[in-house]
């Protein structure tokens, strides 16, 4: 795929998004924030967890990548059955079984059943990241579409600031039982507002036909373009979470950053992704979706090594390069998922969504496994292996360059393509 086209498609994107969109995306965008941050808390609370629980850097990357694995088994599931109900039913279902275990992580008392807690909850949050993808790939058409999938993905910034913060802080005050309670009641309020706020969308089951599993298979992944935009999620995630499962306890012990000290460096960085998060999505709507991914592909090249390679320093040194991780890592994730969501056509949409969910959540499941067994500590407490897993993330984000190339946006009836 190409970008020869994006100047077609540039009229389109310089108008603004209409307010019906945008009341729904911060609608999307707020239960995009529960999820995320119910998967982001897990990661600073690592030193805590690691010293509670008296368990290693091995079973704290199973800790994480139980819960992926789960989103991915529960995510390859429902794209069987996702296309057979209007959106809001389907969203609203997952929403509910995600919030109630989410409250069961807080009250697991042991790390076994934290164990079985994460696993209930990766069963309903993979699948919801798919349908808020899915329902903006269904309302904002594909000329407005980065922005859309920037103005939702900057949730992980939001969680990065304000959440993880916050939930850093409740659980000094309290537990580390506390932030994923208050999680739980936030994300209560906020299945009230999509109640109110999300409409059906239910137009793709109009003389939709309902296939066998195997026909789905068929239809789903007998799509060369298909694959490659599931290869291309799966090595994107790969590139992420060889790092990020890490950074919290990495900061701790060779840093030298304080426990107490890390919420700044979650911060910083979510703050700095909340203003460029939106410039990042109307950069790739104006100038192409595969051409502004792979400029900050490469550009995230350098705070993947910078954050795996960091010596002790002060906390305005760690700080800084949270910034710089913050800003160019997470933030090729706008551009990439509007070239996702643009490569299967409307028909097909739920489940393929759905597969990619379960690719995605593979991807991050195997690599932060990975990434356990390549981290280690040594006789004084601090991590080793940990640039290892990084010239990883690297290999990784050079493949998902290449694959991002390959990809071809299709016509969905809702805004041309590029």
């Amino acid at each position: 795929m190409s970008d020869s086209n994006a100047a077609h498609a540039a009229p389109a994107a310089r108008g603004s998004l209409p307010a019906r969109e945008v009341v729904l995306l911060v609608t999307l965008a707020g239960i995009q924030f529960t999820n995320i941050l119910d998967f982001m808390i897990l990661m600073p609370l690592a030193p805590a967890l690691m010293r509670l629980f008296e368990i290693d850097p091995r079973q704290f990357g199973l800790l994480v990548s139980a819960y992926t694995f789960a989103a991915a088994a529960s995510g390859f599931v429902a794209a069987f059955w996702i296309d057979r109900f209007g959106r809001k039913r389907a969203l609203l279902t997952m929403y509910a079984g995600f919030i109630v275990a989410t409250a069961l992580c807080g009250f697991a008392p042991s790390y076994e059943l934290l164990l079985a807690a994460r696993i209930v909850a990766g069963i309903f949050g993979g699948v919801i990241g798919a349908l808020v993808f899915t329902i903006i790939a269904d309302v904002v058409p594909y000329a407005r579409r980065a922005r859309g999938t920037s103005f939702v993905s900057a949730a992980f910034s939001l969680a990065a600031v304000a959440g993880v913060p916050m939930g850093l802080w409740f659980s000094a005050l309290y537990s580390w039982r506390a932030p994923f309670l208050a999680l739980a009641v936030l994300a209560s309020l906020a299945w009230l507002n999509a109640l109110r706020i999300v409409p059906s969308l239910d137009a793709h089951l109009a003389g939709g036909e309902r296939r066998k599993p195997a026909a789905q298979l068929r239809a789903v992944f007998g799509v060369a373009n298909h694959l490659r935009a599931f290869a291309f999620m799966i090595v994107l995630m790969t590139s992420v979470f060889m790092v990020v499962p890490f950074i919290a306890a990495y900061n701790v012990a060779n840093v030298r950053v304080l426990e107490a000290e890390l919420p700044y460096i979650y911060f910083a960085g979510g703050l700095a992704t909340l203003f460029t998060a939106p410039f990042i999505g109307w950069l790739a709507d104006r100038y192409g979706k595969q051409r502004l991914f792979t400029i900050l592909a490469f550009i995230s090249i350098v705070p993947i090594v910078v954050m795996t390679h960091l010596p002790p320093l002060p906390l305005a040194g760690a700080v800084a390069a949270s910034v710089l991780f913050f800003v160019f890592v997470p933030g090729r994730f706008g551009p990439a998922m509007a070239l996702v969501t643009g490569s299967v056509a409307p028909r097909l949409r739920g489940s393929f969504m759905s597969f990619n969910g379960a690719v995605q959540q593979l991807g991050a499941g195997a690599a932060s496994l990975a990434a356990g067994l390549i981290v280690g500590r040594d006789a004084g407490g601090a991590l080793t292996g940990f640039d290892w897993a990084g010239w990883c993330a690297v290999a990784a984000t050079l493949l998902a360059i290449l694959l991002a190339r390959y990809i071809r946006v299709v016509p969905d009836g809702s805004g041309g393509r590029e």
